[in-house]
Formats: structure tokens, C-alpha cells, sequence
């Protein structure tokens, strides 16, 4: 077997001032709006390597991948930080642990076996109904005064592992919104999705390490379906630029803001929808 070629370095200095952007944007992102990094980070990384050349069928496995080995690091930071300040909801939290877990590894699974496109598509229709409830959801919205336990909970968990391994995102985009229409308050929320994140990231990244990925259309210094690229970058510049992100919200209101993100985000999800159609 020849060796494979070391990639040119224009093509690295490229992919690199690529990742910066994204980086940087993802830290300003999370900072100001408490958004997980995925749901920005999986697109991007799409649009950057797409635009690079490696348009594979596994293009998607290594966005959801690299997105979710960042969710490792982001999550781990912010359940630390939430912790001190004694915000976790451990009970939840160890309550929902094993399925979500579960749901993880299921997730993994099912990812390796389709096509970047059909990734693409459940990421679109996924993405729409992240958006549409962030530009329309209301807080006093309940489905009921405490989490759900028993049969339900036996469902929902293992379910939010599946969805969010399937788009690469963390605990923030179903569970918030979860965990506040089952009355939980929403620093709480927030603070014991960061827990989930490290739910879903650790064992869905273990397995992504584990795939397998064409040589022919891999990003340079991919291990498995992980950019490590892309990965290093993303962590170097969200510790940055998220500072940045909090000052901006503690400067402004942010709940306009939160309204143009959610157009945002219902914007790339229908783009991501139309690719995978075909239109």
C-alpha cells in the first residue's frame, strides 16, 4: 500500500483560516445565547470541508463526529462551572444517565450505516423544529409539573441520546426545552443539560473513533470519523471568543437576539434540507 500523500499546504492554510471563522463564531454564539456549539458547528464544518473538496459519502459521520468530540470538552467545562455554583440537577441527572447514554451508542450505529445525504436530511427536519420552537416557543409552556420517570422517562431518554448523535449536538437542544415544559427552571436546565452533553459526546465519540472513513474523502488528520484539525481550532477558539459572548449578552437583550438566531438556525436547516433532496 503507497503511502497517502501529506496534504498541500495552501489546502491546510485554507481549511485552517476556515476553522478559525467557525471557531470563533461558535464561542461568540455560545456565549451570548447559552446555544450548544453543534447546531452551528455540524453545518459549518459541512460547508468548510464541502467547499475543500472531500464532498464524501461520509462527509456528515465526520462533521456529527468532530462536533460531538468538541461537546466533550465544552460540556465537561460547563457542568464543572454550573457545579460550582451548585445549579446540576444530579437527580435528573443520574436518572436519565443510562438511557441517554443508551441512546448515544444506538446513535453511533445507526449513523455509520447511512449516507451523508440522508444525514443531511434528518439533520434539516431536526433543525427546523429546533429553530421553529427557539423563534416561537413561550416559557410558561408545560407538559407537566416534574420530569417524567417510569415508562416515559424509559422513552425520552434514550430517544434524546438517538436524535442528538444524529445531528452532532449536545444536551442543550432537546433537553432546555425539555427539562422547562416538565417545570424545570431554566438555569437549572441548562446547567444539567451540560451534563447530558457529556452523556451523548463521550460514548458517541469512542465509537466514531472506531469508524472507518475513506482515505479518498478524508480531511486531513481525520482519526476515525474525529478531525482533529478542526477539533484543536474549534476548542482553542470557543475558549477565546466565548467571554467575549457572555460580555455581549450581559451588554444587550438578548432575547431579540435569540429571535435572529432562531431564524438563523430555521435558515440553515431548510438550506441542509433542500442539499439532501437534491434541489
Amino acid at each position: 500500500m503507497s503511502p497517502i500523500p501529506m496534504p498541500e499546504t495552501a489546502l491546510l492554510l485554507q481549511m485552517l483560516a476556515m476553522l478559525l471563522v467557525i471557531g470563533a463564531f461558535a464561542g461568540v454564539l455560545a456565549g451570548l445565547l447559552g446555544v450548544g456549539g453543534g447546531i452551528v458547528l455540524v453545518p459549518s464544518y459541512f460547508y468548510a470541508f464541502k467547499t475543500l473538496g472531500y464532498d464524501g459519502p461520509q462527509l456528515m459521520q465526520i462533521c456529527l463526529a468532530t462536533s460531538l468530540a468538541t461537546i466533550v470538552v465544552t460540556s465537561l467545562r460547563s457542568v464543572l462551572s454550573h457545579n460550582r455554583k451548585g445549579a446540576v440537577d444530579w437527580a435528573i441527572l443520574r436518572g436519565w444517565a443510562p438511557g441517554i447514554a443508551a441512546g448515544a451508542v444506538l446513535g453511533v450505529l445507526v449513523a455509520s450505516m447511512l449516507r451523508s445525504v440522508t444525514l443531511q436530511g434528518i439533520f434539516g427536519v431536526l433543525g427546523l423544529v429546533i429553530g421553529l420552537y427557539l423563534g416561537f416557543g413561550r416559557g410558561h409552556w408545560r407538559l407537566g409539573a416534574e420530569m417524567p420517570k417510569g415508562l416515559r422517562r424509559a422513552v425520552l431518554s434514550p430517544l434524546m441520546g438517538f436524535l442528538s448523535v444524529l445531528m452532532g449536538i449536545g444536551g442543550g437542544s432537546f433537553g432546555v426545552p425539555l427539562m422547562s415544559l416538565y417545570g424545570t427552571p431554566i438555569h437549572r436546565a441548562v446547567a444539567t443539560a451540560a451534563g447530558f452533553g457529556m452523556l451523548i459526546a463521550v460514548p458517541s465519540v469512542a465509537g466514531f473513533l472506531l469508524l472507518t472513513v475513506d482515505p479518498a474523502f478524508r480531511p486531513p488528520f481525520t482519526l476515525g470519523a474525529v478531525n482533529l484539525v478542526a477539533f484543536a481550532v474549534t476548542i482553542a477558539m470557543t475558549l477565546i471568543t466565548a467571554p467575549w459572548g457572555v460580555r455581549l449578552a450581559h451588554a444587550m437583550d438578548p432575547k431579540p437576539l435569540k429571535r435572529v438566531f432562531a431564524v438563523f438556525i430555521t435558515l440553515v436547516a431548510l438550506n441542509m434540507l433542500r442539499k439532501a433532496l437534491g434541489f
